[in-house]
């Protein structure tokens, strides 16, 4: 559909399809088997980089948002330095970067999204109860206007404690998680006692993070991983160095890690004594500790959308829905391939029995797309950011409204994505995400019912419907189906063959008849046989009293112009 129809429709645009990023690095963990002696040095040691992290933090956020050069790092560090070394000072100071800047940055998306609910509240409170002004719809009732002019006065303060604290460059943040603190005073609530609080928050303010750098012994100085014996070398502080029981002020712990997962590309890079980061942390509800190894990842050149299409391959249209995932394998040319498929998700329960189901559905894609010879997965580009802003005004009111809001807040929009993309990544498929603009509804008028007539052995929705959509737009093809060209049975369907590449024009005036077995024959068509696809002549009606009809040749025998000369 054109730019300007789709104006005069009041469809927004549809933003082209891209290809998603390759991950930008790799992480992995394993589990550290510690001796009572080990637990009180990485606590002590813990604490100590803690205390040291946060009053880094604290001096970040009151020297504003000014520009790298001025924000005063390499004071900083050097302070930091005297009481730790340098190392341990160079990962606080970066980590009080990076979380000062994530910080302004949810400040940002926090102000858009408020001025996006306090401008959909002023629209529909220029209208009237239960009146109308073009596309906005007034409220109900005198009540529920009530309720909303208290709520926009509720956000409109919200908003100005947003704007203060970024024109100031001075975020909140709260080291060990806000969550937590308001747990604190809700003890009952959280199913917490006050002991197994206070463990859960001095393990997260505890500060055991180590830069990697290139060069260094195994990759890292502070923190040492040995692939020969899997040992583990940490460097203590300087006040701490009565604690070492290794040689340069070191601390060799009594568990060892040898990371399974991804070890050889591990083993790449610490052979090579390439840069590994190392974090370690603990988890008191099951009273154990992990060490964990992050790196950057080679940037490699993925196929865009257009290469994509023009090699000729498949690719799984994947639907993402609150309970389940609805997929539909296309060819090159936009046509459904095979049985639809339905994978469950059941995202209920802990957060570990989510994200263990998600990535179960997402292997599942995995195995599909790879079965069929898919070079890639479409989805798509979900954020619903303002879903959730301005929700409470755009998705219905009531109980029925509220059940959907909550179904689209349960949508795992942002993490599928992301797990989608790693793992997509190393099995060699390429993600691609398309504007999620109708794609259920036109989706469901153009080909819920030709997959339903094409699938055997399952049930066919407007969701599986969905993806079909998802994965042509991937293609570049359009999402409707013109009526005509394609058919179920072609061999066996009696119809006129249309052109698919431009639409004819309806004739104008009276109708033209049919092109009947002796009418010549037109255009550059070669085949004038029975195979193509002529109308043949309707049956004589009888009239009583009048003359019988013309003899002429059989309906079985050939016919030519001469024959009715």
């Amino acid at each position: 559909m054109g730019g300007s129809l789709r104006a005069r429709k009041g469809l927004r645009p549809i933003a082209a399809p891209f290809t998603v990023a390759a991950p930008a690095g790799a992480r992995i963990r394993d589990r550290l088997r510690l001796s009572v002696g080990d637990i009180e040095v990485l606590t002590a040691v813990g604490g100590h980089l803690g205390v040291l992290a946060r009053a880094d933090l604290a001096e970040r956020i009151r020297i504003g948002d000014v520009t790298a050069a001025h924000n005063g790092r390499a004071e900083r560090k050097k302070r930091l330095t005297a009481v730790a070394s340098s190392r341990w000072a160079g990962a606080m100071t970066r980590t009080s970067e990076d979380q000062y800047r994530l910080s302004l940055r949810s400040l940002r998306d926090q102000r858009a999204g408020l001025r996006h609910a306090i401008a959909a509240i002023r629209r529909r409170l220029a209208v009237g109860c239960g009146q109308r002004q073009g596309r906005v719809r007034g409220y109900a009732d005198q009540e529920e206007r009530w309720h909303k002019q208290r709520r926009l006065q509720v956000l409109t303060a919200r908003l100005a404690r947003v704007e203060y604290r970024i024109k100031q460059g001075r975020p909140a943040i709260v080291v060990g998680g806000r969550r937590l603190v308001k747990a604190r005073h809700h003890l009952a609530d959280a199913e917490l006692t006050e002991q197994q609080w206070r463990r859960q928050w001095e393990a997260r303010r505890l500060f055991l993070t180590a830069d990697g750098e290139t060069g260094a012994p195994f990759g890292n100085y502070t923190i040492t991983v040995d692939p020969g014996d899997s040992s583990v070398t940490i460097v203590l502080p300087e006040p701490l160095r009565h604690l070492a029981n290794a040689p340069r002020g070191r601390y060799r712990l009594a568990g060892s890690v040898r990371f399974h997962h991804r070890r050889e590309q591990w083993l790449d890079r610490v052979q090579a004594h390439r840069a590994v980061r190392y974090d370690i942390a603990q988890d008191p509800a099951r009273d154990r500790w992990y060490l964990d190894a992050s790196w950057s990842a080679d940037t490699s050149a993925l196929p865009s959308t257009e290469q994509l299409a023009a090699s000729g391959a498949r690719l799984l249209g994947v639907d993402l829905n609150a309970d389940h995932l609805a997929a539909c394998v296309i060819d090159a040319c936009g046509n459904p391939i095979g049985e639809p498929v339905t994978i469950p998700t059941e995202l209920a329960g802990p957060a570990a029995q989510r994200d263990g189901r998600l990535r179960q559905a997402i292997s599942d894609l995995i195995r599909i797309a790879r079965q069929h010879g898919c070079a890639g997965i479409a989805i798509e580009n979900l954020g619903f950011d303002d879903a959730r802003n301005i929700g409470r005004e755009s998705m219905g009111r009531g109980r029925r409204g509220k059940a959907f809001r909550r179904t689209v807040a349960g949508i795992p929009t942002a993490r599928f994505r992301e797990r989608l993309r790693g793992m997509a990544c190393h099995r060699g498929l390429v993600v691609i995400a398309v504007d999620p603009a109708y794609t259920s509804k036109w989706g469901g008028q153009n080909w819920h019912r030709p997959l339903q007539q094409q699938a055997k052995q399952s049930t066919a929705t407007r969701h599986h419907a969905a993806a079909v959509a998802i994965a042509r737009r991937a293609f570049g093809h359009a999402l409707r189906r013109r009526p005509g060209v394609t058919v179920r049975h072609q061999r066996m369907a009696v119809r006129r063959a249309t052109g698919q590449a431009v639409s004819l024009p309806k004739v104008q005036g009276a109708a033209r008849p049919p092109r009947t077995v002796g009418t010549s024959h037109e255009g550059g068509k070669t085949c004038r046989g029975p195979g193509g696809q002529l109308a043949q002549l309707p049956a004589p009606k009888t009239v009583r009293g009048a003359p019988g009809p013309r003899p002429g040749p059989d309906h079985g025998d050939p016919a030519n112009a001469g024959d009715f000369a």
